[in-house]
C-alpha cells in the first residue's frame, strides 16, 4: 500500500496536501545572528494558520478531479519547448571558490571534482552588498536590489531611526473586540513580505511547471504559486525574535545580559530545579503578559538529569542535545500556542547550567505561515519528525556569548543540515518533473564561527577562548558533507541527461579580524554629533539629530540625514546631498587602520548610481565595500557609538563576507557545460526559465547562461 501511495505522490505533486491530511488525521496527537530586532509575533496567527492548512488540504481533495484535469491539459504544453524535464538547484550558503578549489586539489571533494571535469566549475558573481538576504533575493527574482527592496538584514525606521527587519513586517489584527480583560481579534494578523519582485519559480508555475522550494532565504511569509515551499531566513522564533536562547544557572552574576539570549538564575533545591520557559506576549489579555511554561529538572547523577515539561519526562545527558521537545503555552481557555526547542545540559556540579535553544515555531502546528500550502510543514513534520523552522536556527550568539562551546554549536549545525537533507531527498522523490531548490545553511554558519581555526592571526585566538581539537577541521568537514550530498544527488540522477543540476553559493568567505565603527568615524569627521553624556547607547539613542548629517546602522552602509525623508533630517535634497555623498565616499576610501598600516575600505558605492529600479531610494545612501579582514563593527550594526574606530573581533563569529563583493564571489558547479566566462547569481533564474522554454521576464536584470551538453571527459582529459 505504501508503495502505491509513493507512486501516486511521484506522479502528482498536488497530493502533498492529501498525504499530509491523511497522516495528520490518522495520528493520535492531532496536528494543530545577526543583531537586530525581531520580526514580531501576532498571536492571532496561530488561531488561523492551522485552520487554513486543514481547509487547504480538504479543498485539495474536493477539487482534485478539476485540478488534475486542468494540470493534465496544461502539462501537455508545459514542457513542449523545454530542453530538460527537471532542474535541481542545490544552494550551499557561503561556499568559497578558493576553499572549494583547494579541497578538490587535495582530493577531498570527489563529487564536485566530477562536476568540474565533466560539466562546470566557475566563480559566481554575487550582489552588492555580498550579504545573504540581498544575494538570495536577487537569486530568486533575477533582479538587482533596486527592484526587490532588500539591501541588508536591517533597515531603519525613518521616523524613530530605530533598526527594523528589512524583509518582513508582522502586525496583529487591525480590529479587536474587548470583552472585560480579554481582546478578541476580529480577523487575522497582517504578515507582509517586504521583498518585492516575482520569484522565477512563480513564473514557471504560470507556465505549468511545478516547483519544490526548500529553505531559500527571504521567502517568509510563504507566497502562493504552483508548488510547495518551506520558508527560511527571517522566519522568527515563537517569541517573535530572530532567535532568543535561554540559559539557566545557579551562578548569580551581576551582569547577566547576553546578546541574543536571556539568563535566568535558578535554585538547586536538593537536586531539583524549577524554572520556566518564556514565550510570546499574550495579546489576548490587556496587560500582554509574557506566556510561560514551567518545567522541572531532577539531577540523577554527575552527568545526567531528568527534564519534566508538559507532563512528559526527557533524559538529559551532559553534552548531548535532546530531540525536539514540544512546548505548549496557554494563552487562554482552550487556546494554546505550540513551539519546539532542544535542551542541552551543560553542568550539574558544582553549579547547574542548562541551555535551551530558541523556541521554534512548531511545524506540525505552525503559529505563522511558514510554508505553502500551509499544510506542507505539517506534511514534512509527520513524515520526518520535528525540525528547525527558525530562519537563523544555528545559535551563533549562544556560542559568541560562550553559553555553549564549539562542539555544542557544531552539533546543532550538523543536525539542522541533516533535517534539510531529508527534506531535499524527499522532494527529489516526489518531484521527478519540474524544479527543486534547496538551500543548506551549515556551510555558512560553520565558516562564520570556525574561521579562527584556519586563520592563525585572528584576534579571537588570543582572547582566551577554549580550543576544541574536534572542531579544528570543522570547515573542511562541512565541505565534505556538502560533497557527499552532491554525490547522493548524482547517484539519484544516474546519468539522466534531461536533468540540469546546479550547485551554487550566494557568496564566498574570508576572515573577519577587525570591526570598523562607522559612527565613530562619522563623529570624528564632523558628520555625526553626540549629545553630552549619551555615548554607548544602542540604536543611535545618544545622537543629536539637529546637528547630524550622516549615520550608520546595519552591516552594509550609511544613511544621510535628509530633510523631508528622515523625521529630523537636516541635509537638503539635491546638490547638498550629492556633494555630501561624494565627500564622505572619498574620505572613507582613504581610511587606513594605522595600527596595522592597512587600508580598511576597498570601494564605496553610491546607491543612486549603483542600483536601478523603483526601490533604490530605500537603500543606504552609501554602500561600503571593505577590504579582507574588515567589516562593519558589532557596535555599528546596532547603532552604538564607541570610543574608537577599529576594534579587534574576539568573538567566535570570526569569518564573514560583508566586504567588497569582488573579493567574495560564490561558486557555480553544474552537470552541464556553462560556457559564460562571468556568470552572476542573478543569472540563475533566467537560465532555469530558458531551460524550461520560458522567456525571461522584462523586469529581470539577469540573463540566461549558455548551457550546452556535458563535456566529454576523455576529450577534456586530452585538452589538459
Amino acid at each position: 500500500m505504501r508503495k502505491n501511495l509513493n507512486t501516486k505522490l511521484t506522479l502528482r505533486p498536488s497530493w502533498f496536501a492529501l498525504a499530509a491530511l491523511v497522516v495528520m488525521l490518522s495520528t493520535p496527537d492531532t496536528a494543530h545572528a545577526y543583531i537586530g530586532p525581531g520580526a514580531g509575533f501576532a498571536l492571532v496567527g496561530s488561531m488561523f494558520v492551522m485552520f487554513t492548512a486543514l481547509i487547504t488540504a480538504l479543498l485539495a481533495i474536493l477539487f482534485w478531479p478539476v485540478r488534475y484535469t486542468i494540470r493534465t491539459i496544461r502539462g501537455r504544453h508545459a514542457f513542449a519547448k523545454s530542453r530538460i524535464k527537471r532542474c535541481i538547484v542545490l544552494g550551499f550558503d557561503g561556499v568559497d571558490p578558493k576553499l572549494a578549489a583547494k579541497y578538490m586539489e587535495e582530493g577531498k571533494l570527489p563529487n564536485l571534482s566530477k562536476l568540474k571535469s565533466s560539466g562546470t566549475f566557475k566563480q559566481l558573481a554575487t550582489t552588492t552588498p555580498s550579504i545573504s538576504p540581498v544575494a538570495w533575493s536577487s537569486f530568486q527574482t533575477g533582479a538587482n536590489p533596486g527592484k526587490h527592496n532588500i539591501f541588508d538584514f536591517l533597515t531603519r525606521d525613518k521616523n524613530s531611526y530605530m533598526p527594523k527587519l528589512s524583509s518582513v513586517d508582522i502586525r496583529g489584527a487591525s480590529k479587536v473586540l474587548r470583552l472585560g480583560k480579554y481582546n478578541i481579534p476580529l480577523g487575522k494578523s497582517d504578515i507582509r513580505l517586504l521583498r518585492k519582485g516575482k520569484p522565477f519559480w512563480k513564473t514557471l508555475g504560470e507556465h505549468g511547471v511545478f516547483s519544490s522550494i526548500l529553505r531559500v532565504p527571504i521567502t517568509f511569509p510563504a507566497e502562493k504559486f504552483n508548488g510547495v515551499q518551506l520558508s527560511a531566513m527571517c522566519v522568527p522564533d515563537l517569541k517573535g525574535t530572530q532567535g532568543t536562547f535561554s540559559y539557566y544557572t545557579t551562578v548569580s552574576q551581576e551582569d547577566s545580559e547576553h546578546t541574543g539570549g536571556e539568563q535566568f538564575t535558578v535554585v538547586n533545591n536538593s537536586g531539583i530545579i524549577n524554572a520556566k520557559l518564556t514565550g510570546p506576549a499574550n495579546s489576548l489579555v490587556d496587560n500582554s503578559s509574557v506566556m510561560e511554561c514551567p518545567f522541572t529538572v531532577k539531577i540523577t547523577g554527575k552527568d545526567k538529569a531528568i527534564l519534566k515539561l508538559n507532563g512528559i519526562s526527557y533524559d538529559l545527558v551532559i553534552g548531548s542535545y535532546t530531540d525536539w521537545v514540544q512546548v505548549k503555552f496557554k494563552a487562554g481557555a482552550g487556546i494554546k500556542v505550540k513551539g519546539i526547542c532542544k535542551f542541552l545540559l551543560i553542568n550539574t556540579e558544582p553549579e547547574f547550567e542548562l541551555y535551551v535553544t530558541p523556541v521554534n515555531i512548531d511545524p506540525s502546528s505552525p503559529a505563522m505561515p511558514i510554508s505553502h500550502p500551509p499544510v506542507y510543514s505539517c506534511y514534512l513534520s509527520k513524515m520526518q519528525g520535528a525540525f528547525a523552522t527558525l530562519g537563523l536556527a544555528e545559535d551563533s550568539w549562544a556560542l559568541n556569548e560562550q553559553v555553549i562551546d564549539d562542539n555544542g554549536f557544531l552539533q546543532q549545525s550538523i543536525e539542522i543540515d541533516a533535517e534539510r537533507e531529508n527534506m531535499f531527498f524527499d522532494s527529489l522523490e516526489k518531484v521527478p518533473r519540474g524544479l527543486t531548490v534547496c538551500v543548506f545553511d551549515g556551510t555558512d554558519r560553520i565558516q562564520h564561527s570556525f574561521w579562527r581555526y584556519i586563520d592563525d592571526e585572528h584576534p579571537a585566538n588570543n582572547a582566551g577562548r577554549k580550543v576544541d581539537d574536534n572542531c579544528r577541521n570543522a570547515i573542511e568537514e562541512v565541505y565534505k558533507r556538502m560533497d557527499n550530498i552532491v554525490g547522493k544527488t548524482l547517484k539519484k540522477l544516474n546519468g539522466d541527461d534531461k536533468t540540469l543540476l546546479m550547485v551554487i553559493s550566494d557568496h564566498g568567505f574570508t576572515t573577519f579580524r577587525y570591526g570598523v565603527d562607522l559612527n565613530r568615524w562619522l563623529e570624528d569627521n564632523g558628520y555625526l554629533v553626540m549629545l553630552d553624556g549619551k555615548r554607548n547607547g544602542k540604536y543611535l539613542a545618544g545622537v543629536d539629530w539637529s546637528k547630524t548629517k550622516a549615520y550608520a546602522i546595519g552591516l552594509t552602509g550609511l544613511f544621510l540625514n535628509i530633510k523631508g525623508r528622515e523625521s529630523q533630517g537636516i541635509v537638503d535634497k539635491g546638490d547638498q546631498a550629492t556633494q555630501l555623498r561624494d565627500e564622505i565616499a572619498a574620505k572613507l576610501e582613504a581610511l587606513t587602520d594605522e595600527d596595522r598600516s592597512t587600508p580598511a575600505i576597498k570601494q564605496v558605492y553610491n546607491s543612486l548610481k549603483l542600483y536601478q529600479g523603483p526601490y533604490k531610494s530605500e537603500a543606504p545612501d552609501l554602500m561600503i565595500g571593505y577590504h579582507r579582514g574588515y567589516r562593519a563593527s558589532w557596535a555599528t550594526a546596532i547603532g552604538e557609538v564607541t570610543e574608537k574606530v577599529f576594534h579587534p573581533n574576539t568573538k567566535a563569529w570570526s569569518g564573514d563576507h560583508c566586504i567588497d563583493p569582488s573579493l567574495v564571489p560564490g561558486v557555480l558547479f553544474s552537470n552541464m557545460n556553462i560556457t559564460d566566462k562571468t556568470p552572476r547569481l542573478m543569472d540563475i533564474g533566467p537560465t532555469v526559465l530558458n531551460m524550461f522554454g520560458v522567456d525571461t521576464p522584462a523586469y529581470m536584470d539577469g540573463k540566461s547562461l549558455n548551457v550546452v551538453a556535458a563535456k566529454n571527459s576523455e576529450a577534456e582529459s586530452n585538452e589538459q
